[in-house]
């Protein structure tokens, strides 16, 4: 039957469409474990190489834009609207990860061989907690499984905690030891762009929410980053 027919090009392309953002959420992954490499090793080639790999994600969210023009063109149901407004939305997530990445990369070719502050230790720490998030919420996006997006979600306040332990520690270490400053400051910018990852992994989280269940999270989000008590933290303003 053509009705039939037609529904199943349809999913077909909404499949297609998910695997593509979730190819791009796996290079984010990516360059957000070599942009770590770069950070602890101080290794300058695996930072250029993460600064050139961000001209791919671009291209993806541009490829994903153009596919949901197309398959919003085809009078979709509601259920089908819901995934391609997600769609964008989530590969928008995805991209700016991109970008932090990114600008991890360029936080280590300005540090160069500078040995960095004790606390820059909390860095790795604070990435595994984004990359294991990232990691699971494309997982979710995969199978749409709203329960596993909403546990993403709920981790969202552990790397806030952890941010905000950090971002005090590293005011504290320059304090301290004056000559620390410039270093230390590269690695708030970092520390800050890790957690903000963390933000557009509970973005991806609830879009999955809101595709399943047809409604954003009734709860408000768990949020733990006191950096704005303490002084004013590094803000969002680094762009890729």
């Amino acid at each position: 039957m053509p009705g039939t027919h037609i529904l199943s090009s349809h999913d077909a392309e909404l499949a297609r469409l998910t695997a593509e953002i979730v190819r791009m959420g796996d290079i984010a992954v990516d360059q957000l474990r070599e942009a770590m490499v770069a950070l602890t090793s101080r290794n300058t080639a695996t930072a250029d190489e993460v600064i050139s790999r961000d001209v791919e994600i671009d291209a993806l969210e541009q490829q994903v834009s153009e596919e949901v023009v197309q398959l919003a063109l085809h009078g979709p149901m509601a259920r089908d609207l819901r995934e391609i407004l997600a769609a964008l939305r989530i590969a928008s997530d995805i991209e700016r990860v991109g970008d932090y990445a990114a600008n991890l990369a360029k936080r280590a070719l300005a540090l160069g061989f500078t040995a960095p502050p004790t606390p820059a230790r909390g860095l790795g720490a604070l990435a595994d907690i984004a990359i294991e998030m990232l990691e699971a919420v494309l997982e979710a996006y995969r199978n749409r499984d709203a329960e596993a997006a909403a546990a993403v979600r709920a981790r969202d306040a552990e790397l806030d905690a952890l941010y905000t332990a950090l971002f005090r520690e590293l005011l504290t270490y320059m304090a301290e030891d004056p000559r620390t400053i410039s270093s230390a400051i590269h690695l708030l910018f970092v520390a800050k762009n890790i957690e903000r990852i963390g933000d557009h992994a509970t973005n991806i989280a609830e879009n999955i929410w809101y595709v399943v269940h047809g409604e954003t999270p009734q709860k408000e989000r768990d949020k733990r980053d006191a950096t704005s008590t303490t002084l004013a933290g590094p803000g969002d303003g680094e762009s890729g």
